[in-house]
């Protein structure tokens, strides 16, 4: 006969025989939920899963997470808008983590380590694939498709592969010699780099759809845009391109005293700044959109806020919410320009309109007006794909209307406009050329998992911590092409790397463990970084909802008990 204590001591093992599972109405489960900044970033980067390898201090293989989806970080590190930035939980928290300033400095650090990319090379027999330009679409559609174990002919008509990157990004943003190093590393992958070949001249469209499985055209705009004052245009009038272009490759550009430059994007503020390191005493910058943060966010300069704010450091005035009414011309020279206020304003059409503001007119005495309002595509050897259009249509897979023809970059419409929403349309082209190759349908979109916001956090697990200042070169030491930004140290950037909150994803952190109260949640001898090493035991967790409402970073979610 057995003998209870008074204190109710039960022999090993007789409370198991109680299922209380069987009281529960829901169960906790793991939900893996994408981080803000992997569902924003054009490129397709999981700055997520980087940052918690490199919060585990293993660099090297944060580097090749970030590959897997853009190959040139030690670029876009540099030139991105940085839009995961802006959706960042933790912004709502303190700040955001300085994502763009780690993706840099882990694509500096592979230049110097020689880092091998996570490619290898294709075999002699495997199918091969075109890619016409060899800008950031063309460099990230070759690689992938190298990736994918395709031979890759790519092909460009400058003499070096960079595209917009090399031709129209001033050395003080993107200095010449970290694009070299991460082209050529790219380029030595395995990708045939054929240099001087132009669509129209050196390459038929048609032959090519003949000779390769698939082709992708990704030409960028290389063209400035036609610009005239009611048909008025100066006997000197410069492409705000083609000088960006001469400085870039020359060093030189027309001198002038003082000069309107006429566009919001980042052609025309890097354009700004040059006419200020080439002597002239005045330069106005005139767009008819307004200011960061002064006006309706789609109404906004197009061009990078920080080389905004860079600009007006170095001297350059900004007239937001301007344009030119009329040229002042002595002769077919101009001396002046009038200025009008305009605003976008709905007028109940269905979209707003642009409209000037009478009796707002001012006078601006310059030398110079150049306008930079944008590129358009050369269609040489491309109307097959254009017709009258003057972008290229395709969906987000960069299908075209020509069969085993493939878009991407600039030239795109709707593409975005910047650096790494040219690297995604290249990444996500090789996937459908691989899908054509294989005689598969593209889904109707790329798969995302669901975007876990900050109110699913439990934010009490964190302290705050400031986000580190990234040191700049004085505006007085500005210049030439001394780099402006100049990254972060190694210390700081495992600084960030703790301080990601690490949306959606398992942390590791026992909270589920150790919390339960039924001991219901159980450990495996083998650590997995997605949480699969933590299995609910629901023969006895009686769905009390502790864990999930402890859980940091929001992986336990609780669902119906069906």
């Amino acid at each position: 006969m057995t003998i209870l204590t008074r204190a109710n001591f039960a022999l090993p093992g007789t409370s198991l025989n109680y299922h209380t599972g069987t009281w529960r109405v829901q169960k906790p489960q793991h939900a893996h939920a994408s981080a803000p900044c992997h569902g924003v970033c054009p490129a397709g980067e999981d700055a997520q899963a980087y940052l918690a390898a490199l919060e585990e201090g293993h660099p090297e293989q944060a580097w090749r997470i970030l590959v897997s989806a853009n190959p040139l970080p030690a670029t876009t590190g540099r030139v991105c808008h940085h839009p995961c930035e802006s959706a960042c939980n933790r912004g709502q928290y303190d700040q955001p983590i300085a994502i763009h300033l780690v993706e840099r400095w882990l694509g500096d650090e592979a230049i110097r380590h020689n880092w091998a990319y996570p490619v290898e090379r294709p075999k002699a027999d495997a199918p091969r694939m075109a890619v016409v330009g060899a800008g950031p679409a063309g460099l990230a559609n070759a690689y992938h498709l190298l990736r994918l174990g395709y031979r890759v002919d790519l092909f460009d008509q400058l003499p070096e592969a960079g595209g917009t990157l090399r031709t129209a990004l001033p050395p003080y943003r993107l200095p010449r010699e970290v694009l070299d190093a991460e082209v050529q590393r790219l380029l030595a992958c395995g990708i045939d780099f054929h240099p001087n070949k132009k669509l129209g001249r050196d390459l038929d469209l048609d032959q090519m759809r003949l000779d390769y499985q698939a082709v992708f055209v990704a030409p960028g705009l290389q063209q400035g845009k036609e610009w005239s004052i009611d048909g008025v245009v100066p006997s000197d009038l410069h492409s705000g391109l083609d000088m960006l272009r001469d400085w870039i490759s020359l060093g030189v550009v027309p001198k002038v005293r003082s000069a309107a430059v006429i566009g919001g994007g980042n052609t025309a503020v890097d354009l700004a700044r040059i006419l200020k390191r080439a002597g002239a005493a005045e330069v106005h910058l005139i767009t008819h959109q307004s200011l960061p943060g002064d006006g309706h966010p789609l109404d906004v300069m197009s061009a990078i806020p920080r080389e905004i704010a860079q600009a007006e450091e170095e001297g350059v005035t900004i007239h937001a919410n301007r344009g030119v009414r009329r040229l002042i011309l002595r002769g077919e020279r101009v001396v002046g320009i009038e200025m009008v206020r305009m605003k976008k304003i709905d007028r109940g059409a269905g979209r707003p309109e642009r409209v000037a503001f009478e009796g707002t007119e001012t006078v601006l005495h310059v030398d110079q007006i150049i306008p930079a309002i944008g590129q358009a595509l050369d269609a040489d050897g491309m109307h097959a794909l254009l017709g009258r259009a003057a972008h290229f249509h395709a969906d987000t897979w960069g299908v075209s209307p020509l069969e085993g023809v493939f878009v991407g970059g600039d030239a795109r419409e709707k593409s975005g406009g910047s650096v790494t929403a040219a690297v995604g349309d290249g990444r996500r082209a090789a996937l459908a050329m691989h899908r054509h190759a294989r005689g598969e349908a593209n889904p109707e979109k790329e798969p995302m998992a669901q975007i876990i916001g900050i109110e699913s956090l439990n934010l009490h697990y964190y302290e705050h911590a400031p986000r580190p200042d990234e040191p700049m070169l004085p505006a007085e030491q500005r210049r030439g092409d001394e780099e402006i930004e100049l990254g972060i140290s190694a210390e700081a950037v495992r600084g960030e790397a703790h301080r990601c909150l690490s949306c959606g994803n398992c942390l590791a952190c026992d909270n589920c463990w150790t919390l339960c109260p039924d001991s219901a949640v159980l450990k495996t001898r083998e650590f997995a970084s997605d949480g699969s090493h933590y299995v609910f035991d629901y023969d006895y967790c009686k769905g009390c909802g502790l864990c999930a409402h402890e859980c940091p970073c929001g992986y336990i979610q609780m669902a119906e008990d069906l």
